[in-house]
């Protein structure tokens, strides 16, 4: 990035790159930005879970660390109660479904978009679970500030980073 400040530390409305490996406690790697750009967000805007962007408050370029997040500042605790048993033929009848598989879909009362995964498939019925598939788990960070610059105008009023393309 060009507009580095020399001597910055992660603060609220700067952009910081971080490289990181997301590991569960078993150690299975779910995530990581090996191989790819860093994660380019906005600190303080709760673009990423509030453990991790609490960890990463005053880190400077260059500066490494292993962060756990608890469920509770992760994705939180799994909610027994955010499970639906949905008809079978609600789905299109080509749509094979898969344990795991997840599905974008929206509230019919409020239109608000809902992520969920299938938990089960019975023979007319599906079970969905609106829990994030990340909740309850305790998470395993390693992290590396790649770079830091201040947000712009425009992305602090939008929320988010703009690619260098402009278009986002």
């Amino acid at each position: 990035m060009d507009s580095q400040i020399a001597g910055a530390t992660v603060a609220d409305d700067m952009v910081v790159s971080l490289e990181y490996t997301l590991r569960l406690e078993d150690g299975e790697i779910v995530d990581t930005s090996e191989g790819r750009d860093p994660l380019a967000y906005i600190q303080g805007q709760g673009n990423i879970i509030p453990g991790l962007e609490k960890a990463v408050a005053g880190m400077a370029v260059g500066d490494e660390k292993d962060v756990v997040v608890e469920p509770a500042n992760g994705y939180g605790e799994a909610d027994p109660d955010a499970y639906q048993e949905v008809p079978r033929n609600a789905f299109p009848s080509e749509m094979e479904l898969t344990r795991g598989m997840g599905l974008s879909m929206r509230d019919r009362d409020t239109g608000e978009a809902l992520e969920a995964y299938v938990a089960g498939i019975r023979e007319d019925s599906v079970l969905l679970d609106f829990n994030h598939p990340l909740a309850g788990e305790t998470l395993h960070f390693r992290v590396k500030v790649a770079d830091l610059r201040s947000a712009s105008d425009e992305e602090l009023s939008h929320g988010h980073v703009h690619t260098e393309e402009g278009v986002d």
